[in-house]
């Protein structure tokens, strides 16, 4: 069996690669290690982009474990254009997984990176795996698994957000966990 929890990264200043966690997001951070406190994982993978490693350095601190950065887990560019009209640009992706626009990834795209990244994770020894990253490359493998998951739950789900994706003798059940309505539920 392999749990997988699969985390959209805290809120952050920005969308840049370098853009750090607000103060609220560094806080969201620290809820966030005492929701996994009881969990055992064994390996925390994180995007490069320093909001994500941001998100889970004090969860790897309490757990004592490293963080392994991936570059295949970091933000897709939906365009090297700057769209007034993104979301709906965003949307038509959900709709057709080989558009792309100029110099950006179609979803099929950032989704065979995502899965490249689980497909290591299956293979590995570690029962218990943490990844963190995007909105977008999170919704694109949840779609994956189930195809129900569609762009209006994309654009739901929170910073941060959890989801816990359980594989069982090649049967794959997905389930949200944590969401910022959470924070109470903690406290």
């Amino acid at each position: 069996m392999k749990n997988l929890y699969i985390v959209k990264h805290c809120e952050a200043l920005g969308q840049e690669s370098d853009a750090p966690l607000t103060d609220k997001g560094l806080k969201q951070a620290n809820d966030l290690a005492a929701f996994f406190k009881d969990l055992r994982a064994e390996k925390i993978i994180s995007s490069p982009y320093k909001r994500a490693v941001q998100t889970v350095e004090p969860l790897a601190k309490e757990m004592g474990i490293g963080i392994e950065v991936e570059d295949e887990l970091k933000e897709r560019i939906l365009s090297e254009e700057a769209f007034s009209d993104w979301k709906d640009r965003l949307k038509m992706t959900f709709g057709d997984f080989d558009l792309k626009f100029k110099g950006g990834e179609s979803s099929n795209e950032a989704k065979k990176r995502i899965l490249g990244i689980i497909k290591k994770v299956i293979n590995n020894e570690f029962e218990n795996t943490i990844i963190v990253t995007y909105g977008n490359l999170m919704s694109l493998l949840l779609q994956h698994y189930n195809n129900s998951f569609d762009f209006e739950q994309s654009i739901n789900l929170s910073n941060p957000d959890v989801y816990h994706i359980k594989i069982t003798d090649h049967k794959v059940t997905q389930e949200r966990i944590w969401n910022s309505d959470c924070i109470n539920e903690i406290r």
